[in-house]
C-alpha cells in the first residue's frame, strides 16, 4: 500500500506541473462553459444554456482527464521507456496502475470542485441527481481510461499523440458535450450514441439539468465500454 501511495504523489505531481495537461483537464472545460453560457450560440432546448453546458461540461471534464493526458502521458512514458523500468522494480505493474488510477480520479475531484461552483455562480440550479451523475463518471473514467491504455500501450509515441488528441477533438464535436446532440444530423447521432462521450454526457445532462432524463441506453452503451476497454487494454498493452 506504501507504494502505491509514493507512485500516486508521484503521478499527482507530475500531473499538476504539466501545463499542456492543466490546459486540457480545467482551463478548457472552464473555458468553455464561461463562454458559451455568456454567448447565446448554442440552440439547446433549456432555457438557460448554462443549465445544459454546467453538467455537460463535467462531462468533457472526465473525459479530458481520463482520456487524452493519461493517453497522451502514458504513451510518452513508454516511448521513453518508462514503463519497462517500472514493471521490473517492486512497484509492479498492478500497483502502478492502481496509481495511475487514483491520481485521475483525484484531479476529476478536483476539476469538480472549480467547474460545479463557476457553474452556479453563472447560474445554474443542479437537480438533484448527483448519485447517478457520479456512477456515471466512474463508468466514463475505466471507458476512456481504458481506450487511453489501449491505445497508449499499442502505438507509437508521436502517433499516439496525434490519434488521442483527434479522438478528443472528434469526441468534444459529436459527444453533446458543447453542442447538443439535437442539432447534429440524424446519421452523426446515431454514430455518437454508440461511443462513449454522448451516452456520458446524456447521464449528466439528465441527471443534472431541470426536466431532463437520462434514456436507458446510455447507461448500456457507456457499461459495454467501460468493460470491455480496459480488458482490451489489459490483453493488449505492450510495456515496452
Amino acid at each position: 500500500m506504501k507504494a502505491v501511495v509514493a507512485q500516486f504523489r508521484i503521478e499527482l505531481a507530475l500531473s499538476l506541473r504539466n501545463g499542456e495537461q492543466l490546459l486540457v483537464n480545467l482551463l478548457i472545460p472552464l473555458g468553455l462553459l464561461v463562454f458559451f453560457s455568456q454567448v447565446r450560440v448554442l440552440n439547446s432546448d433549456t432555457p438557460d444554456p448554462v443549465d445544459f453546458l454546467a453538467p455537460a461540461v463535467l462531462a468533457l471534464a472526465v473525459m479530458s482527464c481520463s482520456l487524452a493526458s493519461l493517453g497522451i502521458s502514458t504513451g510518452f512514458e513508454r516511448f521513453y521507456g518508462v514503463l519497462k523500468r517500472l514493471g521490473a522494480t517492486p512497484l509492479g505493474r498492478p500497483r502502478w496502475l492502481a496509481a495511475k488510477f487514483l491520481s485521475v480520479l483525484v484531479i476529476e475531484l478536483g476539476q469538480w470542485a472549480v467547474l460545479i461552483p463557476t457553474g452556479m455562480a453563472l447560474g445554474w440550479n443542479p437537480a438533484g441527481g448527483w448519485p447517478a451523475a457520479i456512477l456515471g463518471a466512474l463508468l466514463g473514467t475505466a471507458a476512456f481510461g481504458g481506450l487511453a491504455l489501449f491505445l497508449a500501450g499499442t502505438l507509437g509515441g508521436m502517433t499516439n499523440l496525434a490519434v488521442c488528441n483527434g479522438l478528443y477533438l472528434g469526441l468534444v464535436i459529436t459527444g453533446g458535450m458543447v453542442v447538443p446532440l439535437s442539432e447534429m444530423p440524424g446519421a452523426l447521432q446515431a454514430v455518437a450514441k454508440v461511443l462513449p462521450a454522448a451516452p456520458l454526457a446524456d447521464i449528466m445532462i439528465g441527471s443534472l439539468a431541470e426536466g431532463k432524463h437520462v434514456h436507458g441506453g446510455s447507461w448500456i452503451v457507456i457499461t459495454a465500454w467501460a468493460i470491455v476497454m480496459p480488458l482490451l487494454a489489459a490483453w493488449r498493452f505492450n510495456w515496452d
